[in-house]
């Protein structure tokens, strides 16, 4: 098991930069729904800073300490409130009996961040720490969660489904196979015109418009943009 001891600082010891620790080459998204349901110490996902972050082998590792009761907690949830927005890092504060400087944990202490007190056990971390630990790294957070109505041409069936404004039409194609399995075998269209499998909605000229319906004082609802499936009876072509 990791060991649960104290740090003065949650910085990666080998980077003057905590956020040296942290990959931005991840470009899947998710949504608030899909976090939602990985809820459990077994499968553990939390939210923060717009990123989303799998937290079940930390879990493991810390099983049956009191540090990863918060954790657990919060699982499937967004802990955003626990972070300095400006620094990407844990919130700190001035303990009031030492004067230092140290990680904020309003519901407890957490996995790396020990007791605040002067003791002859504490040292320092020698690894970075969970929250900046890219290991842990799923993908991002949406910015926007957009519904988009999916029509099937050949069999009329229709599905409506909560997408990422980030989500490329590929990315939607792959979230409609859990309706159509062959999903891929599809040339997918909106007002007879192809659309661009790498782009977004948005960039395929479809922006979400529901803040300028209900600015009218319509439902959000009114107009769900619909994507046409047409399928392509040609094996041997491959997206």
């Amino acid at each position: 098991m990791e060991s649960p001891q104290g740090v003065d600082s949650p910085k990666c010891q080998q980077e003057d930069d905590p956020e040296a620790c942290i990959e931005d080459d991840v470009d899947l998204y998710y949504l608030p729904t899909e976090v939602a349901v990985h809820n459990t110490p077994e499968d553990c996902w939390l939210s923060y800073l717009h990123t989303v972050y799998d937290l079940s082998d930390l879990c493991k590792n810390w099983r049956d300490t009191r540090e990863i009761s918060p954790i657990i907690a919060h699982a499937g949830k967004d802990i955003s409130h626990w972070f300095d927005h400006s620094r990407g890092d844990i919130k700190h504060h001035v303990d009031r009996v030492t004067g230092h400087s140290v990680p904020f944990c309003p519901h407890g202490p957490i996995p790396h961040v020990g007791t605040t007190s002067p003791v002859s056990t504490w040292r320092p971390i020698d690894r970075c720490p969970w929250w900046l630990d890219q290991r842990y790294k799923k993908g991002r957070l949406t910015k926007n969660s957009r519904p988009c109505r999916i029509i099937n041409t050949l069999t009329g069936c229709s599905a409506i489904i909560s997408v990422c404004e980030e989500d490329t039409i590929r990315r939607i194609q792959e979230r409609f196979l859990i309706f159509n399995a062959n999903g891929r075998h599809y040339d997918w269209k909106f007002e007879g015109k192809d659309l661009d499998m790498s782009k977004t909605l948005t960039e395929n000229g479809i922006p979400d418009e529901r803040e300028r319906y209900t600015n009218c004082g319509l439902p959000s609802t009114i107009y769900i943009p619909s994507l046409l499936c047409y399928y392509r009876d040609d094996p041997t072509h491959d997206d």
